[in-house]
């Protein structure tokens, strides 16, 4: 266990780093936190002649984070420090390294492991989302990529029942096992679910919806962003039409959601791809005279509303 006072926060990460790679579990004798409520993290607090430099759990949760540990339960000491332990991550514990293709999100996948929905920072921006498309107005929703569920689950609990029986859903993802979870979940009639390829969305006959969303889809390597998010906006959209699109900044390991998404070829979060694919999709519905907004942490939702003049 290391002691540190007044330490800067870059001996800390130094001292961490350092540890990490010969250790699993590294712990640290700080400043209680609760000390310094309404303290900014780098405030100096004098304890017994001791020079303390605050930082908030949240500021030791995130640098967990980053250093791809789980933060486990503070021990409290005195009145004055805690101690705090990190764990590293199983980073091998991940559906992103999975070589399964066509089961890859299936039902005996790791992915199968992960609720979106009981995750805050998720949670947060895709509820904005459905609001901001006023969710209780529209009639067909579509939703690509849809797995088992969950985003169809939200949507159930957020409205009435006479309000939500009303909508036709319809959910399509490549996954058999997932989709017959999905069928099994949602049987009451107003939802129908497609194992199929969404570069083929044409031989499905769809028509056209009020609400497109697509979580986590539209970046696939196996789809053509570009033609596929242009063509959803010219044939499957209403002309009144709204939609909320999902892109991970995020990647899951060990039973953790962790901020920012691997990019190819480099050994950090780097944010390029995922910028310049918002960026197209924004400017694009603009020009179609849709109100567009982005929102969200480790998900950043597009949410797209049509103008009315």
């Amino acid at each position: 266990m290391k002691h540190f006072t007044s330490e800067p926060l870059t001996n800390i990460l130094e001292w961490a780093n350092e540890t990490l790679a010969i250790n699993d579990t590294i712990s640290l004798k700080v400043l209680n936190p609760d000390i310094g409520r309404e303290h900014y993290a780098g405030e100096i607090i004098s304890i017994n002649q001791i020079d303390y430099l605050y930082r908030s759990y949240k500021a030791w949760s995130d640098l967990g984070e980053l250093l791809f540990c789980r933060m486990l339960t503070p021990k409290l000491l005195d009145n004055n420090t805690v101690i705090i332990t990190y764990e590293k991550l199983n980073l091998n514990d991940s559906f992103h390294l999975s070589t399964e293709k066509e089961e890859k999100y299936g039902t005996s996948s790791r992915f199968a492991s992960i609720h979106k929905n009981e995750e805050p920072a998720f949670l947060s921006a895709y509820l904005r989302a459905l609001k901001s498309v006023k969710i209780g107005e529209k009639k067909r929703i579509l939703n690509l990529g849809i797995n088992t569920g969950d985003e169809f689950e939200l949507i159930r609990q957020m409205l009435s029942s006479e309000t939500y029986y009303n909508l036709s859903l319809v959910g399509i993802d490549f996954s058999q096992s997932a989709i017959n979870v999905a069928q099994e979940r949602f049987h009451e009639g107003n939802a129908t679910f497609y194992v199929h390829d969404i570069n083929d969305l044409a031989s499905l006959n769809l028509g056209k919806f009020d609400l497109i969303i697509t979580i986590g889809t539209l970046q696939s390597t196996s789809l053509e962003f570009k033609p596929l998010f242009a063509s959803l906006v010219q044939e499957y959209l209403t002309t009144d039409g709204a939609m909320i699109l999902g892109f991970p900044n995020c990647r899951w390991m060990g039973g953790e959601m962790i901020y920012g998404a691997k990019a190819p070829n480099y050994p950090y979060s780097e944010l390029s791809i995922l910028i310049k694919d918002i960026y197209y999709c924004k400017k694009y519905l603009q020009q179609k005279k849709f109100r567009v907004t982005v929102t969200g942490k480790d998900y950043l939702f597009l949410t797209a509303t049509k103008i009315v003049v």
